[in-house]
């Protein structure tokens, strides 16, 4: 039987940067922030970090360097889907040398593919590399969502171990988990749902909200894997407004902007993204005031 690559709270890490370039300095102060703080897992070069305005080079220098910064304390996933099969084997492999532990693969955005096309794509990345494989499913972004009948397919695949789910679809996690076998992991993909899917048999999040609140989310991992789900279900409501904020542009606009009010790194970013609304950071600096993140 697998076992899961990481269990808990894994950051989706934001990729800081400064006069048009990665700032790998700040990368590393925030790396060195998240595991003081107990975080589970650092997943590098994910839609959070910005991977698709970076550089071929920039995602492998990055994937390196956090692979050398956190030194084996706990995984480094590396993000390293795209929407054409060739760059993805490409990315993974390159991603696997840099030594990544882990691969996240989003499924292949704007193409659209069927069911059939998803397996044929997925099949091919993971033959090409000896790696856990982690599957994204995010369909408010890539414009398809992998079905649970896929999902019990591609699990017969010995690399891939599981998926990070972001389609906010309960029923179809739950079929998930009725198809599958025990060993094809579940990590939530969206921070406030966290709760529904660890109780649903999932074992942690890829968080957003971790960025700036990394003791809060993994202390909501812990309580969900010991069983203790009032105490979960209490925190998660407790968290709900942040998450929310988070998530009141498209994501990282609003994570990085709060990471600027914070003083943790540069709240620059990359076109076509950019600054928040001056509304919305008005916002965003209240919430992060009311959680005491920032002072009043």
């Amino acid at each position: 039987m697998r076992t899961p690559i990481f269990t808990g709270s894994g950051v989706a890490i934001v990729t800081p940067f400064r006069n048009e370039t990665v700032d790998l300095p700040a990368l590393g102060h925030l790396i060195g922030l998240q595991l003081e703080a107990g975080t589970d897992a650092i997943i590098v070069c994910g839609t959070t970090g910005e991977a698709s305005t970076m550089t071929y080079r920039e995602r492998m220098r990055t994937i390196e360097f956090c692979v050398e910064q956190v030194n084996g304390r706990v995984p480094v996933i590396a993000g390293s889907g795209s929407n054409a099969t060739e760059v993805t084997v490409a990315l993974s492999r390159d991603a696997q040398h840099a030594g990544a532990d882990g691969l996240l693969m989003v499924t292949p955005y704007y193409n659209k593919a069927s069911q059939t096309g998803l397996i044929r794509h997925y099949r091919v990345v993971a033959d090409a590399v000896d790696r856990p494989v982690i599957l994204y499913n995010v369909p408010s972004r890539t414009g398809v969502s992998i079905a649970p009948e896929t999902y019990a397919k591609l699990a017969k695949h010995p690399n891939i171990v599981g998926v990070k789910e972001a389609s906010g679809n309960l029923g179809n996690i739950q079929r998930t988990r009725t198809l599958c076998p025990e060993d094809f992991y579940i990590w939530s993909g969206n921070d406030d749902e966290t709760v529904p899917i660890c109780v649903l048999g999932g074992v942690g999040v890829i968080s957003v909200v971790a960025n700036i609140a990394p003791a809060l989310m993994h202390r909501l991992t812990q309580l969900c894997l010991t069983g203790d789900y009032r105490a979960a279900g209490a925190l998660q409501v407790e968290l709900k407004d942040l998450c929310d904020t988070m998530f009141c542009e498209v994501n990282p606009i609003p994570v990085k902007t709060a990471m600027g009010l914070m003083g943790l790194c540069e709240d620059t970013l990359r076109l076509p993204l950019c600054e928040s609304s001056a509304a919305n950071r008005e916002r965003i600096r209240s919430t992060l005031v009311r959680y005491g993140l920032i002072p009043a």
